[in-house]
């Protein structure tokens, strides 16, 4: 067998392997009938996907990526009660640590809220990895406005579906690390999914 024949036999194993196991091809560079886009031509900014949170604090800046398609009513929530200055001015209550900050309530000590309840979400694929943002309840639909934020090390013992996680610190996890109980958070909005980055 010549090398060119041997060369296609390996190239069409390779193409069966990937429709059998799913492996993606590499992408082109031009679609069919499209010239390649030129080496250093500007691209448009890419979109968020996905709201993004901001809290200032006493010790620094907290982002975090909310995620709607896993808890919409979750989210949808707590972007209303951002919007309308709910948090700011607000304190971390509870801070246990290698475990959770917890924050959100109006009257400082664990046993606020805004004056409503909200249901549970169950989680699809997010975990309390290090950096989950989920909401506190007293018991199963009781969430309000209390959240946390997941610090130090996994609590996988929380993915039990008492508690929705709605969001990921995408940066400012250090910050969240160092917040101590009574550390304020100064300011906190939110960027729409439909804003440029």
């Amino acid at each position: 067998m010549s090398f060119l024949s041997r060369a296609a036999s390996l190239f069409a194993v390779a193409g069966a392997a990937a429709l059998v196991f799913g492996i993606a091809a590499p992408p082109s560079t031009a679609a069919a009938g499209k010239p390649a886009a030129r080496l250093g031509a500007k691209s448009k900014p890419a979109k968020a996907t996905h709201p993004i949170v901001t809290i200032v604090t006493t010790k620094g800046t907290i982002k975090i990526k909310l995620f709607p398609e896993e808890a919409p009513k979750t989210v949808a929530n707590f972007v209303k009660l951002s919007q309308k200055g709910f948090y700011n001015g607000l304190t971390f209550h509870r801070v246990e640590p290698n475990f959770v900050i917890q924050g959100g309530d109006p009257k400082g000590d664990g046993t606020g809220g805004p004056g409503y309840m909200i249901k549970n979400e169950p989680n699809k694929k997010l975990r309390h990895n290090v950096g989950a943002v989920a909401m506190a309840n007293a018991g199963r639909d009781t969430a309000g406005s209390q959240f946390y934020i997941v610090i130090g090390q996994p609590a996988p013992h929380l993915d039990n579906g008492n508690y929705t996680i709605f969001g990921q610190v995408f940066q400012g996890q250090a910050v969240a690390e160092k917040i101590a109980e009574g550390d304020r958070m100064t300011k906190v909005t939110v960027t729409p999914a439909s804003a440029k980055k």
